[in-house]
Order: structure tokens, then sequence, then C-alpha cells
């Protein structure tokens, strides 16, 4: 897309000219340049946050991703009007962190950026009990190079989590010093969502977002009494593993193929009869759609009540072009039903 092409893209993201819609109901609206990212935002939750559709992770950075390939990465996402930074304490032992701390303060953008950071899963510092959560945020505050963090994850996962009321009320300290934006978590079952709730109402802060692992081949998890329970609190999903590490980008199709990649035995766990019926499922709707299997896997999850924003993982600026075009692919009834009966 030109500059001129630029000045006069409509307020959904449609190029001039463009007759996808007319041709197919749910044909994708392209998502390209950067004056469209800027038009398409969505609320996080009740945070009064607005992102982009789609956060971009850190979990490459500092592991298969450089400081040079990240910044190609990051300039390449804020581009397309991206917004939204996920990261945590313990990818690539804090290097992550670094990574991101240096491209904000060499483009500049820091009060551009979302910054979510997720915390309690470090060595060094493990678990949300008061001391160790506090230096957490403290040593992610210095390896980002910044004053501020706006969404913080409480980690629910790590062996040592102590009480959620320690948590909530070490958080509290942290929002009020500015330390701290806004509270979110990682790994909480329903029953600490609904304790958590509790007590918020009686004046501890809110947890206002949950990362879950959740996509086309991984439903369980999330959907029941968890997806009850963050629907009702109205808190902003943002699923992580959004192409359960790369399967539903549609390229690892045998055994044989995955053997030699780095995440060969996590992709083998998806080559059973149900990973070949979704496949098949993707294969269809891809060709009739002319899009990215990645971008229906974005378009799928963009489509269930509560998520706000997928967390994608990408190694190259070609990978991050699949998964944006899912911001714009709106999946019909028909494409939902078959995708569904195809995880069953």
């Amino acid at each position: 897309m030109d500059e001129a092409q630029v000045g006069t893209v409509d307020p959904i993201g449609r190029a001039p000219g463009s007759s996808a819609s007319a041709e197919h109901p749910s044909a994708p609206i392209p998502v390209v340049g950067p004056a469209v990212g800027t038009l398409v935002r969505e609320k996080l939750g009740e945070t009064g946050l607005e992102v982009f559709p789609l956060m971009l992770g850190g979990a490459e950075f500092g592991w298969t991703v450089d400081q040079d390939r990240a910044n190609a990465l990051l300039d390449h996402f804020a581009a397309f009007g991206g917004n939204a930074v996920h990261t945590a304490d313990s990818f690539s032992a804090g290097r992550s962190e670094h990574i991101i701390g240096r491209w904000m303060h060499t483009r500049r953008l820091r009060d551009d950026i979302v910054l979510a950071v997720r915390v309690g899963d470090h060595p060094d510092n493990p678990g949300l009990g008061s001391t160790n959560l506090v230096r957490a945020v403290e040593a992610s505050l210095t390896r980002l190079g910044t004053d501020r963090i706006d969404v913080l994850y409480l980690d629910a996962t790590a062996e040592r989590v102590g009480s959620i009321e320690d948590a909530l009320a070490t958080a509290e300290w942290l929002v009020e010093t500015g330390k701290v934006r806004h509270i979110g978590s990682y790994g909480f079952t329903a029953e600490q969502l609904i304790e958590a709730r509790i007590l918020a109402s009686a004046g501890y802060p809110r947890l206002e977002t949950l990362d879950v692992p959740y996509n086309l081949m991984r439903r369980q998890e999330f959907e029941g009494d968890l997806r009850l329970v963050a629907g009702a609190q109205g808190l902003a999903v943002t699923p992580s593993q959004a192409l359960e590490h790369g399967f539903l980008s549609g390229r690892h199709r045998s055994r044989q193929g995955v053997a030699a990649s780095t995440r060969g035995s996590q992709l083998a766990g998806s080559l059973n009869r149900r990973g070949v019926r979704v496949l098949k499922a993707l294969d269809a709707i891809a060709a009739e759609l002319a899009v990215p299997h990645a971008a229906i896997a974005i378009a799928w999850l963009l489509a269930q009540r509560s998520v706000a924003a997928p967390i994608v993982n990408t190694f190259s600026p070609s990978q991050l072009d699949e998964l944006v075009q899912g911001v714009g692919v709106r999946l019909t009834r028909a494409h939902l039903s078959e995708l569904t009966k195809a995880t069953e």
C-alpha cells in the first residue's frame, strides 16, 4: 500500500477499492500499513487500555531471536499499528525483557506501548510471595529500562505461589507506587479467580486479564468453568500458544518432518487423527478465503467470547504477516462449525 492509499483507508481497515467482502461474507479485510493499525483497537477488558488485537510475545527473544532480529520483528509489528508487547521474567533468564527494553528505548516508543510482563517463575524470585514478587517486579523494571509495567501477570503455576491474598496485597502496593498499572493472571484456576474477585470486593486490586494456553488443538483447559468465570468477571482473555507451537501454521504434516524441529516433541503430540482433521479443515477454509492457516487460527480465537488479543510468538516478519492477517478475517458460522467438529 502506497502513501496515497494509506491516507484513504476506511475505518475498518479495508484498502481503497477492495472488493474482498463482496466476494465472500467472511473474506479477509487486509490489515496493512502504519495508518491502519491505529484504527484497529480492542478494549482490554476494564483496564481502560486499548490494544491492537494481537500481542507480540517475546518468548523467542534472547533464545532463538537475537537483538537485531527482535528489532526487525518489533518494528514490523509497530508498522501494522501493533502496540501491545508481552514477555516474562523467566524468558531466556530475563534476556527477553532486556531486548524489548532496548528496542523501546532506541525507538522512543515506551509511551506508545502497552507493556505486559509475567512474573513468578524466575529462579531468582520464584512464586508470588510478597518479597519475591516485589523483587521480581523491580528486576523486570531494571531489565526493561522503564518505570512501570502496564499489565503485570501473576503466574500461579510456580511451586511456591503463596496465598492469593498476599499476592494481591503486594500488587496493591505495586499499583499505589506506580510501578504497575493493572493486574492480570496466568495459570489461575476458576476457583482462584473467584477467590481473587471476593478479595477485590474487600478492596484489593482486581484481576483484569487472563492469560491461558488456548487454541484449536488445546481447548479443554479454558473451555468450561474457567471460561464461565472469566466471562462473568469481564476478564480480557489474552490466550497464549495461539498456534500450538506452530502446528496450526499448517507447515508440519509428518513426524519425520518435525523430528528436526526444535519443538519436535511438542509438534509430534499434535500429529494424530484429531490433528489431521484440524489441518484438513484449515486446508479447506484457507483455500476458500485465500489466507494462510495461521490467519484462520487467529481468526478463530478472536471469534471466541472474552478473547481480546492472542499472544503470538514468531521468528520472522513474514510469519508475523500471516498472523496479522487473522485480525481481518471474519469466519462464518459454517466455518466455525467445521473447525469445532474437527477438534472433537
